[in-house]
């Protein structure tokens, strides 16, 4: 990655957070600089060096990215509120730069955002209730200023039609793209072993890790040659390590390098991830579901990812948040016992990465009709 503004890319990415995921799938974009703010815990400095994204706040990111004339700037998406300010003030910079320069940069984004920013618990104090009637109207302000979008769920999408508005937007163009991998490459050397299951990401109970460990005993019982694989880190580690201790068919692998959640995900026959909602957050599709996915795994998941539809449709186990303490273990127990053919699941993906596919659509020079007008890169 190039130094931004050093003419070698016309593009940039503003990012709020990034994480080991932005990096990997950077090699395979269109070129383009990286901004970001913050990082992710998973972040791997082998990628960084390669990637060479840039750290920059909110007033040095809008700074670069007026004074450095991109064509393109991809953004948060604006439903992501805790985004806004961010990208707000790198919209506004752009606005004076157009101006002097009497050209319209280009402005894209990713949504798969699926909570309504409107109904998100309200602060009490008059100072940041006051912030948070800011952050709603610069939402809509971002919006009304995007070329294009993708969305990467048919929820998202539906999402951004009520809340901001889709129809009345005719300068924007829109597309669908199911938030979707193809088959990881290293799947080829790998052999699943039947009855893994793998919980793979944060151990914490939003990504409903405690379900987890409360349905083991129950899957165990009725699965004898099931094991439960933990890979990550996070407040409920010291849990993983008391299961680990008191039963021999748990392992736990902190925090592990890529290769290693990779084998991981090669030998797994199911993976698990039970979110469900708090507070302010939803989970949009799950990183350790697309991973899963990639490796030709069963899914075990609830209603809350934004690809709930596709799972149901294509045999993987979908829970109600509501009944995950029901319905959970005897889930993972048939996942366990029957989990669906790898090579079935594989055969189901997209032969190029839907976030691939999404940022062509996004970085290209060519004309695309508008949503309404084209479906050429929907998945519905």
């Amino acid at each position: 990655m190039s130094e931004p503004g050093d003419g070698r890319t016309r593009d940039v990415r503003v990012y709020k957070t990034l994480r080991t995921a932005h990096l990997e799938r950077a090699l395979a974009l269109t070129p383009a600089d990286i901004l970001y703010q913050e990082s992710r815990y998973d972040f791997d400095e082998e990628l960084v060096a390669e990637v060479r994204p840039q750290q920059a706040g909110d007033l040095r990111s809008a700074w670069l990215v007026a004074r450095n004339g991109y064509e393109i700037v991809e953004i948060n998406e604006p439903a992501a509120i805790d985004c806004v300010r961010r990208s707000a003030a790198v919209l506004a910079a752009l606005l004076l730069s157009d101006l002097v320069r009497r050209r319209r940069t280009r402005i894209v984004a990713y949504a798969i955002g699926n909570v309504d920013p409107r109904t998100l618990p309200r602060p009490t104090a008059w100072w940041p209730r006051l912030g948070r009637r800011l952050d709603l109207i610069l939402a809509r302000w971002i919006w009304l200023r995007l070329d294009r979008v993708v969305f990467g769920t048919e929820a998202a999408r539906q999402l951004y039609g009520t809340v901001f508005g889709i129809a009345g937007r005719r300068s924007l163009r829109w597309t669908t793209i199911e938030a979707l991998p193809a088959v990881c490459d290293c799947l080829l050397d790998g052999e699943k072993t039947p009855g893994r299951v793998l919980f793979l990401g944060d151990l914490s109970a939003r990504k409903g890790f405690d379900s987890v460990l409360a349905a083991w005993a129950t899957v165990r019982h009725h699965s004898p040659d099931a094991v439960l694989t933990v890979v990550g880190r996070g407040a409920l580690l010291d849990d993983a390590y008391a299961a680990a201790r008191a039963d021999s068919r748990v392992r736990v692998i902190a925090d592990p390098p890529r290769d290693v959640v990779h084998a991981e995900l090669r030998r797994a026959s199911v993976v698990v991830l039970p979110s469900r909602r708090q507070a302010a957050w939803r989970e949009q599709v799950g990183l350790p579901i697309v991973e899963g996915l990639a490796h030709g795994c069963t899914v075990v998941t609830t209603d809350e990812t934004g690809i709930a539809d596709w799972l149901r449709r294509n045999g993987h186990g979908v829970i109600p948040a509501v009944s995950v303490g029901d319905l959970l273990a005897s889930v993972i127990t048939e996942a366990a016992a029957r989990p669906l053919d790898a090579r079935a699941v594989c055969a189901s993906l997209p032969r190029q990465d839907s976030r691939l596919e999404a940022d062509s659509w996004m970085f290209a020079r060519e004309v695309i009709a508008a949503g309404s007008a084209d479906k050429s890169g929907d998945r519905r």
